[in-house]
């Protein structure tokens, strides 16, 4: 039996993953186009926005009805922050939301910074009373790498953090393996339901739920789709009461409806400024600046850092089309990064000439004007010596390298290690 995928661990993720999020109010407007049922609500960005909305939100609206508020921000763990907060009037409502919109939000997700709440969700209180008992339920869609198959994970164990469901309770996960060839047969739908615990109206109703759900993640080329709670009301419907869908980056070409959803203020400002360069750049937290063309030799140029004592600061390609202007754009933005020690360029010749990079460089240099981080530059492949000429008649205070081995010695050096 596999172990849970790496990306089930959702606890941990830092926006590192090409992957676009989409609000929690977004991604239920995306999922309710291929009939899922959700948890109605509006969004507002001002607490008369939030009045306003509430006052819509049920139909033959009695004044006894409550209401949810819901920050909106790309992080889980908003309940335990205080960004889910139950209003019981409208009065109530304006009163929470003005303490909601603009607060700095704190999860475990979102690290000591917080996030700034700039809008909330109005919704539906779904936990009504009814004949039958309300039950919360896990449930997400994800891609297994290890069988290279998508994998439903589900739990009786809702509305917690699933990872402690896995870590201290793995007999309540529920995991099926979907062949991407056949699709959701109906047969799975109906064990993943049965392995829940559903009966009567609340099994038929999940059954749809989760062939809608997988229909919905098929089209949207969707990395991971989770819904935590799933809902089983006190009469037997099951609906989406929270929603974290995160769309494939490399098939938005395919979605520009989703694509105009995507909210810039939630993502690392880097990568969005090394998005608009056609740059692919991934922060992380280390202490050395890596620019590199192709992610392969991103991967070993990070491990040859490590080797060196230090620890990547980013994972940054340029690609095979590397140019003075993006060699000079990817030194702008590692430059931007405050715990940046020293800067490896490890540049490979094929698609791309070594002494092209190498004018880069130096042209990069020129224009950035003083740069107070040691610059260590390794060419190898096509014009590889004549690029490190360039580089070591420049003048400037760059270092060239031939092979990997000495490129991470002069790491160490330079970091201190």
């Amino acid at each position: 039996m596999h172990s849970l995928p790496e990306t089930f661990n959702f606890a941990k993720e830092k926006n590192q993953d090409p992957y676009m999020k989409l609000h929690e109010h977004q991604a239920k407007e995306v999922i309710s186009r291929f009939g899922v049922p959700i948890q109605l609500g509006k969004v507002a960005f001002s607490a008369e926005e939030a009045v306003e909305a509430a006052k819509n939100l049920y139909e033959n609206a009695t004044g006894k009805e409550w209401y949810v508020l819901k920050a909106q921000v790309h992080a889980g763990g908003r309940g335990k922050g205080g960004g889910v907060k139950l209003a019981k009037s409208l009065e109530e409502v304006k009163e929470k939301a003005s303490e909601m919109i603009g607060m700095k939000l704190v999860t475990h997700q979102t690290g000591p910074e917080g996030k700034l709440v700039s809008r909330l969700l109005i919704a539906q209180d779904m936990f009504y009373p009814g004949p039958s008992e309300i039950k919360e339920y896990y449930f997400s869609i994800t891609l297994d790498r290890v069988t290279g198959q998508n994998v439903i994970m589900a739990s009786s164990e809702g509305g917690v953090d699933i990872e402690e469901v896995a870590a201290h309770h793995p007999e309540k996960i529920v995991k099926e393996h979907i062949d991407r060839a056949v699709g959701l047969p109906g047969f799975q739908a109906r064990r993943i339901a049965f392995k829940l615990g559903f009966e009567g109206d609340g099994f038929k109703n999940a059954v749809k739920f989760i062939q809608k759900l997988y229909t919905a993640y098929e089209q949207c080329d969707c990395s991971m789709l989770e819904i935590n709670p799933m809902l089983k009301t006190s009469d037997d419907k099951v609906i989406a009461v929270d929603c974290k869908m995160d769309i494939d980056d490399n098939a938005l070409f395919r979605h520009k409806d989703l694509e105009a959803m995507r909210d810039l203020n939630e993502e690392d400002p880097l990568e969005v400024e090394a998005g608009a360069h056609n740059l692919n750049y991934i922060n992380l937290d280390g202490n050395v600046g890596c620019m590199v063309n192709g992610a392969g030799l991103a991967m070993a140029t990070m491990d040859v850092i490590k080797l060196s004592g230090g620890e990547p600061a980013n994972f940054l390609d340029v690609g095979g089309g590397a140019n003075p202007k993006t060699v000079e754009a990817g030194f702008r933005i590692i430059l931007k990064d405050p715990r940046v020690e020293a800067i490896l360029v490890n540049i490979f010749g094929g698609i791309v000439r070594c002494d092209r990079v190498a004018m880069g460089v130096v042209e990069a240099y020129k224009n950035i004007g003083e740069i107070n981080v040691p610059i260590i530059v390794r060419l190898q492949g096509t014009n590889a010596e004549e690029g490190a000429r360039i580089i070591d008649q420049s003048g400037l205070k760059v270092t060239s390298a031939i092979t990997l081995a000495e490129a991470a010695r002069k790491v160490k050096d330079a970091i201190g290690a």
